[in-house]
């Protein structure tokens, strides 16, 4: 059976939706799994197959937003090798992107957003249909929330070439008719850099990204949804108010993929 460890710990806030998500997805077996467990040795590991970071403030990003947790993780990065090694999937959200940026997984750096607060607000993203991330196969464009005030990805002009040269961009932010934001707030509400909004590694099995996925886990969650239900109404067509919101296909696409590995 296909395991899954969601991380919280030292300000990691988002594991119960996380978890809510994941099994929404189909995840059958998941757990929320301190930090500690894993470095004092209680638990490996090497029993899951989906390791998630998700969000929140790790050490209340004191040290910059992600750099403790990444630092926590300094005694695992043996295992963390391993199991990447093995054909397993990693998944930072948020805080998590930033913690795996930190821990040096995933290209670039991410620093404070350009209008110089704490931005929350739904955002529409354009999903690179050539990246070899394996979340995000077969989906062209999501509408996510972000909540975050260190949500801009930068990097050196050579390092973002090699990274688009590779295809390791793996959602940008786009306007809601799917054209790139252009930096332009507040489709690009943190000023990334060429609106880059998540990336991968060379394998595809790690993926990291600011918006919130897990939040978006019924039809219900997006804001419009009752605009929608009117337009339902109207044009006489059935709406189902608890359909799943469209970043469940993420875990999805990862429970497939694992469980086409490790049958």
């Amino acid at each position: 059976m296909i395991k899954t460890a969601i991380l919280y710990g030292y300000g990691l806030n988002c594991q119960d939706e996380t978890a809510y998500a994941c099994k929404v997805a189909g995840f059958e077996n998941v757990e929320k799994i301190h930090i500690n467990q894993l470095l004092n040795g209680l638990r490996k590991l090497s029993e899951f197959h989906l390791l998630v970071i998700p969000g929140g403030f790790s050490g209340g990003d004191q040290l910059g937003a992600g750099v403790f947790f990444a630092l926590k993780l300094e005694k695992l990065r043996e295992d963390i090798e391993e199991f990447i090694a093995a054909g397993k999937l990693i998944l930072g959200i948020c805080n998590g992107f930033q913690v795996l940026v930190n821990f040096g997984l995933l290209p670039g750096s991410l620093t404070y957003n350009d209008c110089g607060n704490f931005q929350t607000r739904w955002v529409n993203l354009k999903v690179n249909k050539n990246s070899p991330c394996v979340f995000t196969k077969g989906i062209k464009f999501l509408r996510l929330p972000v909540r975050n005030g260190e949500g801009k990805f930068w990097a050196l002009p050579e390092e973002l070439d090699r990274i688009e040269r590779n295809n390791l961009v793996v959602v940008k932010y786009a306007s809601k008719d799917g054209l790139l934001a252009q930096e332009k707030f507040p489709a690009n509400s943190s000023g990334s850099l060429r609106d880059i909004a998540g990336t991968t590694d060379n394998t595809g099995q790690v993926f990291g990204l600011m918006p919130h996925p897990e939040d978006n886990n019924r039809k219900t969650s997006h804001p419009v949804w009752t605009r929608e239900k009117a337009k339902a109404q109207n044009g006489g067509y059935e709406y189902l108010p608890n359909k799943e919101g469209g970043g469940i296909i993420i875990f999805r696409n990862a429970r497939i993929y694992l469980e086409n590995k490790f049958k």
